[in-house]
């Protein structure tokens, strides 16, 4: 993480998923939009009672707002920084990503995101979880519908375009 970067927006219960002909299986974690990279963290330092907490007041918030661009309160940058610690976190520089749409399903939104990551074209699809079943595996029961649109404007906003 960079010393200049600000957390703009913080999503919790967060299903990540490949997009394509045999994906595997996803993984939960949270999105996080700084003013340079977005981030999936996937393993947190964040205490268990704040998580429960937060996820809670985050499906209420979102019933009634839909509107992703929020700052969740006891988690910040240096949070975030010690998080970008574990290598199972990922961070995507604003441009690295080749394509970011929202796209509306009949179950819920999606973030949809092509990325470049080494060498490799990645097509990731972000999706926010409102109930999950936790045995034998953790795994999502049902999704919200959510704005992503100002995510993906303040990504594309900052992207640097070049030929």
């Amino acid at each position: 993480m960079e010393t200049d970067e600000k957390i703009q927006a913080h999503v919790l219960s967060i299903w990540k998923e490949n997009r394509g002909f045999f994906s595997g299986k996803g993984s939960e974690g949270m999105l996080i939009l700084t003013n340079r990279n977005l981030y999936f963290v996937k393993k947190t330092e964040a205490a268990m009672r704040w998580w429960g907490a937060i996820r809670t007041r985050q499906v209420v918030r979102l019933l009634q707002s839909k509107d992703v661009m929020i700052v969740e309160d006891g988690y910040d940058e240096e949070n975030l920084s010690v998080d970008m610690e574990n290598k199972k976190n990922q961070k995507i520089s604003f441009n690295n990503i080749l394509y970011i749409e929202a796209k509306e399903k009949v179950w819920g939104s999606t973030l949809e995101v092509d990325i470049i990551e080494g060498q490799k074209e990645k097509k990731l699809r972000f999706s926010v979880v409102q109930d999950w079943v936790k045995y034998p595996l953790s795994a999502p029961t049902k999704f919200l519908k959510v704005d992503w649109s100002g995510l993906v404007k303040y990504i594309k906003d900052k992207q640097i375009m070049t030929e």
